[in-house]
């Protein structure tokens, strides 16, 4: 008698478990806006290519793109430039690069990822680099 009234609260306990640890990481645009801004523009607008606004592309084109994981015409790869050896590689002279620095890499490239949608040409809020 005993074992199956433990038996549904042990299911209830072990079914609330599984809810919280399957709750996803909920991009934060704000943080990647700061990021794209202060990092990836800085280096574009030193670079011959110029600066890249997330409107230039639409939500599908970035989408494409980062999956693609392809950067400067496939020399390197978009997950390198969020990477914290990225980041520890330019703090010296960059402050967004200094903030985030213990920032997981995931984190930063999903919240990369969510203002690139939210800034694309077809996105809520299309952006600019300005």
């Amino acid at each position: 008698m005993k074992s199956s009234k433990f038996l549904p609260v042990a299911a209830l306990i072990t079914l609330m478990g599984a809810s919280f640890s399957a709750q996803a990481y909920d991009a934060d645009w704000k943080r990647g806006r700061i990021y794209y801004r202060a990092v990836c523009t800085t280096c574009h607008i030193a670079s011959p290519i110029g600066s890249i606004n997330p409107s230039t592309k639409t939500k599908a084109e970035w989408t494409a793109y980062l999956q693609a994981n392809k950067h400067a015409k496939g020399k390197d790869t978009v997950s390198q430039y969020v990477s914290k050896a990225y980041r520890a590689s330019i703090k010296s002279g960059n402050k967004a690069a200094e903030k985030f620095a213990d920032t997981p890499d995931q984190e930063l490239a999903d919240d990369l990822k969510a203002f690139l949608l939210k800034g694309a040409k077809d996105g809520d809020a299309p952006a600019t680099c300005s």
